[in-house]
């Protein structure tokens, strides 16, 4: 399998500057900025477009959330063949987008207020909706990616694990830790997030890494 670090949006640009818009609606204003009026005014659209492209406005925040997740890199150009230096590179271009998305006001945002959802509405089924929308439209769409990029390493021979989900997640844990959750208690964000990424990459690659890897890349000496 080919890595591509330039993973196709699955909307337009026009459709994505629409979602930049949405996005920094709710970052500026919470849920109660996020209408299909304010986003068909601030986009410069209309809301038969809105409604068109997105549908209801749980699809709009499916939406927003897909397109931020997008964000998050983890492929290359077809055709490459993986090596140990391009998977180093490739795996660290995925730690740095994580951060910078997870670090960044919208991501905060928008977990914020699946929390508050929750909160609010504890004995209503529909409370935790939001909360599914960023686990299967943003958080388990990332993971796929970045799955199939560490099975894209065990099989040019570059990394050997037993349970690919066990690797990723260990990858995950290395890359995030709790700083997440440390900043949606309102603790400021890393100063520098590719330093973290560099060594999270660099431990996951100790762990995992073929002797080809831990001889062939310098970052691991």
């Amino acid at each position: 399998m080919s890595v591509d670090t330039a993973e196709p949006s699955e909307f337009s640009p026009r459709q994505n500057a629409v979602l930049e818009q949405a996005l920094r609606l709710l970052v500026d204003g919470g849920e109660k900025a996020l209408t299909t009026s304010g986003v068909a005014r601030a986009a410069n659209c209309s809301k038969e477009s809105l409604y068109k492209w997105f549908g209801d406005r749980d699809g709009l925040l499916s939406a927003m959330i897909a397109y931020q997740a997008s964000k998050v890199r983890t492929f290359e150009r077809n055709g490459e063949r993986l090596t140990a230096a391009s998977l180093h590179d490739h795996v660290v271009i995925f730690a740095r987008d994580l951060l910078e998305v997870l670090a960044g006001d919208v991501s905060l945002a928008l977990n914020r207020l699946a929390i508050g959802q929750i909160n609010k509405t504890e004995a209503n089924r529909d409370g935790s909706k939001l909360g599914k929308l960023l686990l299967e439209r943003g958080r388990r769409q990332i993971d796929r990616r970045a799955m199939a990029l560490i099975d894209a390493g065990k099989r040019a021979g570059l990394l050997r694990f037993a349970d690919a989900d066990e690797a990723y997640h260990t990858l995950y844990g290395l890359v995030v830790s709790d700083l997440h959750v440390r900043m949606l208690l309102g603790e400021p964000g890393l100063k520098d997030t590719a330093r973290q990424a560099e060594r999270a990459v660099t431990a996951f690659l100790r762990l995992y890494g073929t002797d080809k890897v831990l001889a062939e890349m310098p970052v691991l000496g």
